[in-house]
């Protein structure tokens, strides 16, 4: 269903991202990322309270290749 859309600023757009005003059939960003990060890394919100006594990230990776995304087209 067709809409009005009134002003829209863009301040910035990263790799593979995605800018959707209206309608639309398929959003297919093409990225991949691996992340390590420790205990508590991506608490987001007010007054977050954290205890972690140890806390480490296992970083060790054997595997050559991870599943990639060949056939996202």
């Amino acid at each position: 269903m067709p809409a009005i859309v009134g002003v829209a600023q863009v301040i910035t757009l990263g790799n593979s991202s995605v800018f959707h005003i209206g309608d639309v059939y398929k959003i297919m960003p093409f990225a991949t990322a691996k992340t390590f990060s420790g205990a508590g890394s991506f608490n987001t919100g007010e007054q977050v309270d954290v205890h972690n006594r140890l806390s480490s990230t296992n970083t060790n990776d054997p595997e050559v290749f991870d599943q990639g995304n060949f056939f996202n087209m």
